[in-house]
């Protein structure tokens, strides 16, 4: 029950909500309880009417309780009803947000083993159950132990004896009670996780669409899907098969109390001990009886449900983000652009060394090139440099300032990125070059995407900036989704702009472009550059050279050309290439 009260303190701001369905649970309850008495009593003027004078006057004055009754039992009953649902969908909501928050402040490496679909489901799927504790659970849970209760005292009053012999099958049906319990919960875990892995495999299906139809692969990720989609429902077949099993067997239990009462209590009226009122009222109350002991096997299939959904929501809740702020971090207002990294070493797997004593110093406004051959740990550099990762031993500083002594939001303040994989968002073009920077007019989105040489492609759209690109910018080319993605960092004037292959999905003469408006900035901040087409560093203040995660080389293009070690061999092989 530990995360079902973790919960509740969450619907903390709904707790008056919760406060009057549980008034009116309480007067629906005893409304309920009311209603055999009345009947009791009819029954009791039926009986007598060769005495009774009054009969007809009294059943009036009875139905009119009734009218009263159930019009009250109504109006109660949209109250807890409508209201529960409020307070759950509104908890639901918060939820959501909650776990969408956390997972925003997680570091990358929470991410590496993750699939999407499985944090939505989590974040959607989990969360939607908390709605059945919360709405239909809990209340019912508490409505069908004050009806247990108040019945219980009743069929006492009535004939404690005939009460004692109907509780015989009560320790059954709380053994099978809590025997499904236990059994049922694994169960519904294992159907929790199966619905994840379906939502992940779709997720990525959907994402990988034009892969899946070029290599023609449909029919095997037809296969993939329905294979999940089975797994999803064996197991929650499975979960069906113990709840198909136990309803049966406590509606069986309570109907021997029904067998007793009419056996023993039918006996008890022939012997003139019982009244027919009385057995009347005991088997209508035996049923408000055995009715909360049937109701409670649902209740506790719900919240099997929505406990197995809690654990899985509050695992990502209680995972720590590697990378946060130091207690004592300070807030960097405006960082002049000055980049030191200090004997850093990093691996992202024990044993798989990525960096290798690496120590490099960028003045403000400067420009350095960062080159060598894949995987040696170009992009790992500038990921830590924006806080991705810690180095696992050495330091980085920002402006004289060690990054672990600055907080996140201030130091990503001061750094734009464009990476080599883009990502647009489904929105205009003017929303995604503006994306990150607050306050800016058209007329300063425009001017990025002029420097970015964006403008041309942009003015020939039948919407101009006010073009729907599409999930992920679909609609445009890899040249013009790259363009957008620096307009997208210059528009951000911060101190430090880093292009991780920026150039690299636009063709010669883009490129140019691009070279050019590169070098324009150039001196009005400090710029950090990675490439395979080492015609775009040539004009770099510094190029460091890396090879298996160590610099072997540093200088500027000419000094490297005169070196004639693994930048000249690099420039020779491509500039070969290129004129082949």
């Amino acid at each position: 029950m530990k995360n079902v009260l973790r919960l509740l303190k969450h619907a903390k701001p709904y707790w008056w909500l919760l406060v009057i369905t549980g008034i009116s649970l309480l007067m629906i309850t005893a409304l309920n309880l009311a209603a055999p008495l009345i009947v009791m009593r009819l029954t009791d003027i039926l009986t007598q009417l060769a005495t009774n004078k009054q009969a007809y006057t009294d059943i009036r004055k009875l139905a009119l309780i009734l009218v009263l009754l159930y019009v009250s039992r109504a109006v109660f009953t949209f109250f807890y009803r409508y209201l529960s649902h409020v307070a759950a969908w509104k908890l639901v909501a918060d939820m959501r947000i909650i776990v969408y928050n956390h997972l925003q402040k997680l570091s990358l490496s929470y991410y590496h083993d993750k699939q999407t679909g499985q944090l939505m489901s989590r974040t959607v799927n989990d969360t939607a159950n908390f709605e059945l504790l919360i709405a239909h659970a809990a209340p019912d849970l508490i409505t069908n132990l004050l009806i247990l209760a108040g019945v219980t005292i009743i069929l006492f009053v009535i004939h404690p004896i005939l009460a004692l012999l109907t509780l015989i099958p009560v320790p059954l049906l709380i053994y099978s009670g809590f025997f499904f319990s236990k059994k049922v919960l694994p169960f519904f875990r294992t159907v929790q996780s199966a619905l994840a892995e379906l939502n992940a495999i779709l997720q990525d299906n959907f994402s990988g669409m034009r892969e899946i139809q070029v290599f023609n692969q449909q029919k095997k990720e037809k296969e993939r899907v329905a294979k999940h989609a089975y797994q999803y429902v064996k197991a929650m077949l499975r979960a069906l098969k113990l709840s198909a099993l136990f309803h049966p067997t406590v509606e069986m239990g309570t109907s021997f109390g029904t067998v007793i009462v009419v056996g023993f209590g039918g006996y008890l009226a022939l012997q003139g001990t019982l009244s027919v009122s009385d057995i009347i009222g005991f088997l209508m109350y035996l049923s408000l009886f055995y009715q909360p002991i049937a109701t409670l096997a649902r209740v506790t299939e719900d919240m099997q449900n929505a406990i197995a959904s809690a654990e899985r929501v509050f695992a990502i809740i209680d995972t720590e983000p590697e990378i946060k702020d130091a207690k004592d971090a300070i807030e960097l207002k405006s960082a002049v652009g000055r980049i030191t990294f200090e004997n850093v070493y990093f691996h992202y797997e024990q044993d798989l060394p990525v960096l290798n004593n690496i120590s490099f110093s960028v003045q403000p406004g400067e420009m350095v090139a960062l080159v060598g051959p894949t995987g040696v740990g170009k992009t790992t550099i500038i990921s830590l440099l924006a806080r991705f990762y810690d180095p696992v031993a050495g330091n980085i500083y920002l402006d004289d300032y060690n990054l672990k002594d600055i907080t996140l939001a201030s130091l990503r303040n001061q750094i734009s990125i464009v990476l080599q994989d883009i990502f647009l968002f489904n929105g205009t073009i003017a929303e995604n070059i503006a994306y990150g920077t607050k306050g800016c007019t058209p007329a300063e989105i425009i001017k990025a995407a002029q420097i970015a040489k964006a403008d041309e492609f942009i003015q020939e759209l039948p919407d101009g900036y006010d073009t729907y690109i599409g999930e992920r910018g679909i609609k445009l080319s890899g040249g013009q989704k790259q363009r957008l993605s620096i307009a997208r960092a210059v528009l951000r004037n911060t101190p430090i702009l880093i292009l991780d292959e920026a150039t690299a999905a636009v063709d010669v003469e883009t490129e140019a472009k691009i070279q050019q408006a590169i070098q324009e900035l150039a001196g009005t901040r400090t710029i950090i550059v990675i490439a395979h087409r080492l015609s775009t560093v040539k004009r770099a203040n510094q190029i460091l050279v890396l090879e298996e995660g160590q610099i072997v080389e540093r200088g500027t293009h000419g000094e490297l050309i005169r070196q004639n070690g693994l930048y000249k061999k690099l420039c020779d092989v491509q500039f070969q290439t290129f004129e082949e």
